[in-house]
């Protein structure tokens, strides 16, 4: 089996922070790249940003940033998703996927965790 959880999802107000956390079980984590996708009601998912296997290379979707922040920690099999600066616009379901390279494009994963809700409220 192999499962993606991500956990830190909530309820926050317009300019707060939140840090979501993907944990794997991945035999060989440290040789997938992982990204952050997220999908609000009524929109089509999309890409939020992605970390490379060894986390040299980091890529955001224009919308996230400067406002964040992918980081992982090899030794744990966890990802991380730090969001500053959260605009009602964010509100949506979260989810971490792992793949064969850092990609903006779903269909580039091969797993998906089952997804966090974060809801930033006006």
């Amino acid at each position: 089996q192999v499962h993606l959880v991500e956990s830190g999802g909530g309820v926050v107000q317009v300019g707060g922070s939140l840090r979501l956390s993907c944990a794997a079980s991945l035999y060989t984590f440290s040789t997938y790249a992982m990204g952050w996708f997220r999908q609000a009601p009524g929109k089509e998912r999309e890409f939020v940003g992605g970390i490379s296997r060894d986390g040299g290379s980091t890529s955001y979707a224009d919308s996230v940033k400067g406002r964040f922040f992918i980081s992982r920690d090899n030794a744990k099999k966890m990802v991380f998703l730090q969001m500053n600066g959260l605009k009602p616009e964010d509100t949506a379901v979260y989810y971490c996927a792992a793949g064969l390279e850092l990609s903006s494009k779903s269909y580039t994963y091969n797993y998906w965790g089952q997804g966090t809700q974060v809801t930033v409220s006006s």
